[in-house]
């Protein structure tokens, strides 16, 4: 790989959360199968519990950069932070970013460290900050998928993928916990079960729990199959409460699992309807099919080239970004009003995927 020394050496930042992580790694399978790169992530702690599950990461950096929206302390101390990237001794420096942030913070950041290749989008001339630079065209011109989008950027300096797909791996230990820890709920795994994920990071992203309980209803007396409700252990008494609403047949587990045995869990599921949180990343990535109740928030963020069924409803006025060019996104492609799907739309979404999946 000696006519790529640039790329030898790379850090790739992605300072969001899990699932904006789970987008940028075929961007980042792209360095390494073109360029034969070590690739270190500098990412958020949310998104650093992602990457034992990623083999496209070598190498970790963990910190809650202040222009990153997050639940952290006070911040962090960045010109620390350029000491310790610096003695890595870094060949390139590649910013994943969505339309909506600035990379030219993290540009800098890369700049104080001494990376000399640095490379991201931007909107405004970056002048120095930037080595390669991509005028970013999107919202305004185009929007391209997340995927699709940091597939583009890498692309600039020639690295390509064969199989652009997300991909998790699944740990032998998790499935073998999953497997223990539902026994013990008496739930069996070896016959098929179904996902529901409620929780989100971001009230506007929600989807009523009253609604959650109806769809299983439906879901239950329509397919007679087992449903778990997931989520973290801050979201236990959501799930809880959507379980016991549900009755017979649902049963909560949330806090319960790792994230590996979430993963397993989706993976073995026969269907997964999820709002539009990395859970609904997670089952693309296991080619699962996913029904996703999805809050007109960011377009790019949808499944990626895995079986899916869509259904939308707006953000409540009040809740909506004050970013401008979200709000501008909201206002050209957003504009129409669209309540919550109700529980049937989501029980026919569910028949509409099924019937695509085992044609």
């Amino acid at each position: 790989m000696s006519e790529h020394l640039p790329f030898r050496n790379v850090l790739c930042i992605r300072a969001d959360n899990m699932g904006d992580v789970i987008m940028s790694s075929p961007a980042m399978r792209a360095l390494k199968e073109s360029f034969g790169s070590r690739i270190t992530l500098l990412t958020s702690k949310a998104g650093a519990m992602i990457v034992p599950y990623l083999d496209c990461v070598d190498g970790l950096v963990t910190a809650d950069l202040p222009w990153v929206k997050h639940t952290g302390g006070m911040g962090y101390d960045l010109p620390a932070l350029a000491r310790q990237i610096a003695s890595m001794h870094f060949d390139a420096v590649v910013i994943f970013t969505v339309y909506s942030q600035s990379a030219l913070p993290a540009a800098m950041l890369a700049y104080m460290a001494g990376i000399p290749v640095r490379i991201a989008y931007a909107r405004e001339n970056p002048y120095e900050l930037l080595t390669t630079w991509l005028p970013d065209d999107e919202p305004y011109e185009r929007i391209r998928h997340q995927v699709e989008r940091d597939l583009n950027l890498v692309g600039a300096v020639g690295a390509e993928v064969a199989d652009c797909r997300l991909s998790l791996t699944q740990h032998t230990d998790a499935l073998a916990g999953l497997r223990v820890k539902l026994a013990a709920m008496s739930i069996d795994t070896i016959t098929p079960y179904v996902v529901l994920h409620p929780g989100v990071s971001e009230e506007k992203r929600q989807y009523p729990v009253h609604l959650w309980i109806e769809t299983g209803r439906l879901l239950a007396a329509k397919y007679g199959l087992p449903l778990l409700i997931s989520g973290s252990g801050s979201e236990k008494a959501q799930a809880d409460a959507i379980a016991q609403g549900i009755g017979n047949g649902a049963w909560s587990v949330a806090g319960a699992l790792s994230l590996g045995e979430l993963i397993a869990l989706i993976g073995g599921a026969d269907y997964v309807v999820s709002v539009n949180t990395a859970t609904m990343h997670i089952a693309a990535a296991m080619q699962t099919p996913v029904v996703g109740l999805y809050a007109q928030t960011n377009p790019q963020h949808t499944p990626w080239k895995s079986p899916h069924e869509l259904l939308y409803f707006s953000v409540p006025s009040h809740l909506q970004s004050r970013n401008t060019i979200i709000r501008d996104v909201a206002r050209r492609f957003y504009a129409k009003t669209i309540a919550y799907p109700s529980p049937a739309d989501v029980a026919t979404a569910v028949e509409r995927l099924l019937m695509t999946v085992n044609f």
